[in-house]
């Protein structure tokens, strides 16, 4: 096996990682009534997809300082953690990133 097949293969599991957790994302939304409008959807689906991409490759994220999410909700660091554990390996401050796209998308209420 080569380079090119490794990186295509790991491209291919990003991909259809993404996909379906992604389709779990939006369906977890809608069970709660949170719709985000099309520029925060484009975002949430950006990260993601990132989170795709982490969680195959196993690449960290950079430091993040948990302070910085004070203000979020309870509701919306609970809906990114189930998001989070269905990736099923990364860290809980996947979730502190995540949950901002969520909470935001709580004010389309």
């Amino acid at each position: 096996m080569n380079n090119g097949a490794v990186t295509q293969d790991a491209g291919d599991r990003v991909e259809q990682l993404a996909e379906r957790m992604l389709q779990q994302v939006y369906s977890l939304l809608a069970s709660q009534n949170i719709i985000p409008n099309a520029v925060q959807e484009q975002m949430l689906t950006s990260h993601v997809r990132a989170m795709a991409h982490r969680s195959v490759t196993g690449e960290p994220l950079p430091e993040v300082d948990i302070s910085l999410f004070e203000e979020i909700s309870a509701d919306s660091m609970t809906l990114a953690r189930q998001v989070v554990a269905g990736f099923g390996n990364l860290p809980d401050e996947e979730s502190w990133l995540l949950s901002v796209h969520f909470e935001v998308a709580k004010e389309n209420l």
